[in-house]
């Protein structure tokens, strides 16, 4: 679900094997992506995973650091993250979103190789796209709650929001 001039591109690690079966992103029950998303206001209700079409409605779209599907993140190699990073950034130039929202620090601190990376903009920016790293919706991911995950979304929504 990408297009071009997004407000935000969201991007996930990889696919889990429920979205490679669906293809639909962030589609496993106990991933949070699409409840923290509306509860941080970027969608006026809660979207199920089928319903990913109606992003780019709202300026937002999704995509991957990594194409191939696996049970866990951890299953990918250090070089898939820095091939993942190295397209996702010829993705970014191309489409020229204002923000890149990747989906998981350690995802980004793989792909790009900046190992002091923690939750929020980053100095890094992909031409004129500003970077902000989220935390992972994952329900593996117990450091962070639903709420607190929420709170992190939405200070990335009001910076990323048009000016009135």
């Amino acid at each position: 679900m990408v297009a071009d001039g997004l407000r935000v591109l969201f991007c996930g690690i990889n696919p889990g094997l429920m979205t490679a079966a669906t293809g639909h992103h962030f589609a496993r029950p106990g991933n949070r992506f699409w409840p923290v998303l509306h509860l941080s206001g970027f969608t006026p209700r809660l979207l199920r995973p089928d319903e990913q079409g109606e992003l780019p409605a709202y300026g937002l779209g999704i995509t991957n650091v990594v194409a191939r599907a696996t049970a866990r993140a951890d299953e990918l190699t250090p070089e898939e993250y820095v091939e993942g990073g190295r397209l996702l950034t010829e993705k970014v130039t191309r489409l020229r979103p204002k923000w890149l929202a990747v989906v998981g620090v350690t995802a980004y601190r793989a792909a790009f190789g900046d190992r002091t990376a923690r939750v929020g903009p980053q100095q890094r920016a992909i031409g004129d796209t500003r970077v902000w790293v989220l935390p992972n919706p994952s329900g593996l991911n117990a450091h962070w709650t639903t709420a607190t995950m929420a709170e992190e979304f939405a200070r990335l929504r009001e910076t990323s929001a048009p000016a009135s």
